[in-house]
């Protein structure tokens, strides 16, 4: 056998100058082996052997690895030296490994000599990149450097790295056979420490986790100090026969010789008896003292109790009752501007901090708002008749007064010339102060219209008919001067008398046009302030009442689109129109929801109502009308769905022996007409999963009806053993009164004689009153399969009480049913 590079001195060496021509201080080479450099094909190496594939190939470089160790204070460092030989042959350092950093140790698994192995360390700075693997001439060689390295380790480190591929026991083993110890001293801070290493004839030190060898002889000395004589086993028998019958033989005897101590015995167990007796007596005694004693602890929990959630309660009804008294304290600084406060610019703030009072107190003392017990009370009553009241004064005071407000600024406008145009002078009319002030009681004007829209009507004409004068008047002056002003040439062809330019008007307006675009320019954006919108969507609304949901997507956007800097008034009226718009397709959709209730009152249904393929097409028209938000559209789904599926339940429940049939038909409708709309639209795929559920529960119902009419005999036997299980054991119920097994075999001849007639009319009644043929086949399906669970678990019931009963089995069961 060649020798081994581990034991070349002269390659030592070489490692040592090699190692020192790089670095400062000197480095102790433990171990110097030659190696082959390879690389692992493809992907990261993440430790798992198994997504490895070494390739050898004639790209393997010789290298050299050394283990070396370097002193640093009191501690001392190892490291693994990658050695590479230069154009001259000499060995130069190309990588160097800290041991500490050292986590896995792999041995390739694709290599069959074992020769190769990786070594993972966590300081990579690319772990994409495969690490090398190296290969060694042998076992042996391979093995004294592992050994070496992880020795190092536990030396150093206090552990070992991961091992991957190879048998730590093996290589224990290995080591024992092969190694001689040799101690290698490096030099630490303040001494040596010692550092076993291999060396030729496979110099391995390993320590024995195991029991030594003197333990070991112990216990076999130990085990050899008792025999037991059983090497043969009839012998061994006839041995304990001998040993039992002569034990029984001395118990026997040794009872006939104590027969005076047996009736000793029972003179003391009569003596026990006797006090045994005269303890139960005292126990029953204790018993009703404690009984009465029980009783008189719980009466006076109880009353304790009682008080206790007095206690409380009176508590929570005096908290309620300041509560309540809050809602009906009319605070005094509202009383005054509701009552008899001035309605001037300066007051404005306060009034409109009473309007917001008044309505929430209103809103609060409502049926719907407040619990019922409180809305029976008489303050309560008369504190709501004195808030109406007190909201019917404030609203006549505020509509007489804004009545008598719009004509006398209007009548100052017009009473002032310089807000109109001069002769000579055309001046555009300025509504912004009037704005201004209309502004100002804008608020008050929507808080008159929640209280009261009743008084909106007259307030209305008022400020029309003072509006309408002064923009009359406005125009008629404006239009005036533009005519005066404006006076165009007589002849359209020029003329080649006079100067230039002697046919030309001169003016402030230069031609008809441009007098048409100032008048429009001027009066157009006071038309668009007050234009009545609500024409154009009433009429759009007779023509065709899905046209409020584009409608109401449109006045969406407009009004988010709105800037900060548009009139307050123009998202006034933006709002009211939404509301309009809000309030038609709620009632289209109350008609809707009307034409479905009526459904109800109608004669017996048969079949699928009429409303669910329309509200299908309905569905169908809306989608195709949104432009923008949803909420509109969602919420009449909501509404008109949800009084569909309380109609049908109603339907269904005016003949309770077909109400499965109506349920399950109509919910299958519903599944099949709004399938594709439900796969897009969130709302109707939540009444879709609701039909579904509905629809499952009407089958089971029905066919549970069905498998009864036609077995009940079979499953109310069943039934029976299943409530005497409670009370008994399976094997005391066949002793019962009608359980016996000739009971049992005369309800199994009953019921199951004539099987295919029986399951013939059961296939039957189920097909009976059904409109909806396509259903039937799945719904038999159903039936087949609920029958089988059922019948099932009657046999492991029937297995339990009559273990003996030949019954037909499921297989056979499953086997006719299918025919």
């Amino acid at each position: 056998m060649a020798r081994s590079s581990a034991d070349d001195m002269e390659l030592k060496r070489a490692c040592e100058a090699g190692i020192l021509s790089k670095e400062k201080a000197p480095e102790k080479v433990v171990m110097s082996m030659r190696v082959a450099k390879g690389r692992t094909s493809g992907g990261t190496w993440a430790g798992k052997a198994g997504k490895l594939a070494t390739r050898h190939s004639n790209m393997a470089k010789p290298r050299v690895l050394a283990v070396t160790t370097k002193p640093k204070g009191q501690k001392t460092k190892a490291f693994l030296r990658v050695l590479k030989y230069s154009n001259g042959g000499i060995l130069e350092p190309a990588k160097v490994y800290k041991i500490k950093h050292l986590h896995k140790v792999e041995v390739a698994s694709n290599d069959p000599s074992g020769c190769t192995f990786i070594l993972g360390f966590d300081n990579l700075r690319s772990q994409s990149v495969s690490p090398p693997q190296w290969t060694m001439r042998n076992k042996d060689d391979r093995n004294r450097l592992l050994m070496c390295v992880l020795n190092l380790c536990k030396e150093l480190l206090g552990g070992i790295p991961k091992v991957v591929g190879m048998d730590i026991v093996e290589m224990a083993i290995w080591a024992k056979e092969n190694t001689t110890t040799k101690v290698a001293q490096a030099a630490s801070g303040d001494g040596l420490f010692d550092s076993t290493v291999l060396e030729p004839d496979s110099q391995v030190a390993v320590e024995n986790d195991l029991v030594s060898q003197a333990e070991e002889e112990d216990i076999e000395a130990l085990l050899g100090t008792y025999v037991m004589a059983i090497g043969e086993a009839e012998a061994f028998s006839e041995r304990m026969k001998r040993e039992l019958v002569a034990l029984e033989s001395a118990n026997v005897y040794a009872l006939m010789e104590t027969e005076s101590v047996v009736e000793e015995v029972l003179q003391g167990l009569e003596v026990a008896t006797i006090c045994v007796e005269d303890m139960d007596e005292w126990l029953g005694i204790f018993n009703i003292k404690l009984r009465h004693m029980r009783e008189d602890i719980q009466s006076i929990e109880w009353r304790n109790n009682r008080l206790e959630m007095q206690s409380v309660s009176n508590v929570a009804l005096g908290e309620e009752l300041d509560r309540l008294l809050v809602l009906l304290q009319i605070p005094p600084e509202y009383e005054v501007s509701l009552t008899g406060g001035s309605f001037d610019e300066g007051n404005m703030v306060k009034n409109i901090e009473a309007c917001e009072w008044l309505t929430s107190a209103i809103k609060n003392l409502e049926g719907s708002n407040l619990d019922p017990c409180y809305a029976k009370l008489r303050a309560v009553r008369e504190k709501r008749a004195e808030f109406v009241l007190l909201k019917c004064t404030f609203v006549r005071r505020a509509s007489e007064f804004l009545r008598n407000y719009f004509p006398s600024l209007i009548d100052s406008m017009l009473n002032d010339k310089d807000n109109f145009t001069q002769k000579g002078l055309l001046q555009r009319p300025d509504h912004a102060d009037m704005r201004y002030k209309c502004r100002t009681y804008a608020r008050l004007l929507q808080f008159i219209k929640s209280l009261d829209k009743s008084c909106m009507i007259p307030l209305r004409k008022a400020y029309c008919h003072s509006l309408n004068l002064l923009i009359r008047r406005e125009a008629r002056e404006y239009s005036n001067e533009l005519r005066n002003s404006s006076k165009a040439s007589k002849s359209s062809t020029p003329s080649f008398e006079g100067p230039a330019g002697a046919n030309q008007p001169a003016g402030i307006a230069d031609s008809p046009a441009e007098a048409y675009s100032k008048m429009i320019t001027a009066f157009i954006p006071l038309l668009v302030d007050e234009e009545d919108f609500y024409a154009i969507v009433d009429w759009a609304f007779k023509l065709d009442p899905l046209s409020c949901i584009p409608m109401h997507g449109i006045t969406d956007r407009y009004i988010a689109g709105q800037k900060t800097e548009v009139a307050g008034y123009v998202s006034v009226l933006l709002d009211d129109l939404e509301s309009r718009i809000t309030i038609l397709f709620s009632r289209f959709v109350d008609d809707a929801c009307f034409q479905v209730e009526k459904y109800e009152r109608n004669v017996k249904q048969v079949g699928v109502v009429p409303y669910i393929p329309r509200f299908s097409q309905l569905a169908a028209r809306m989608e195709q009308y949104i432009t923008g938000s949803r909420d509109l559209v969602d919420q009449a789904y909501t509404k008109i769905v949800t009084i569909m599926f309380v109609t049908l339940e109603k339907i269904a429940q005016v003949e309770p022996k077909y109400a499965d049939i109506v349920l399950l038909e109509n919910y299958a409708a519903f599944q099949h007409s709004l399938y594709d709309l439900a796969n897009v639209v969130p709302t109707l795929a939540k009444y879709y999963h609701q039909a579904s559920e509905a629809y499952e529960q009407a089958c089971s119902r029905h066919i549970n009806l069905v498998i009864y009419i036609h077995f009940e005999k079979l499953f109310q036997f069943a039934r029976k053993i299943e409530e005497q299980m409670y009370n008994m054991s399976p094997e005391e119920i066949a002793f019962q009164v009608g359980m016996s097994k000739v009971d049992f075999r005369k309800m199994l001849k009953s019921s199951l004689t004539g099987l295919d007639k029986t399951i013939t009319a059961m296939y039957r009644k189920l097909q009976k009153n059904m409109t909806a043929e396509e259903l039937l086949p799945s719904l038999w399906e159903k039936c087949k399969k609920e029958f089988l669970d059922k019948y099932t678990t009657f046999l492991k019931l029937i297995a339990k009480i009559y273990p003996n009963e030949t019954v037909t089995s499921v297989n056979e069961m499953r086997d006719i049913l299918a025919n």
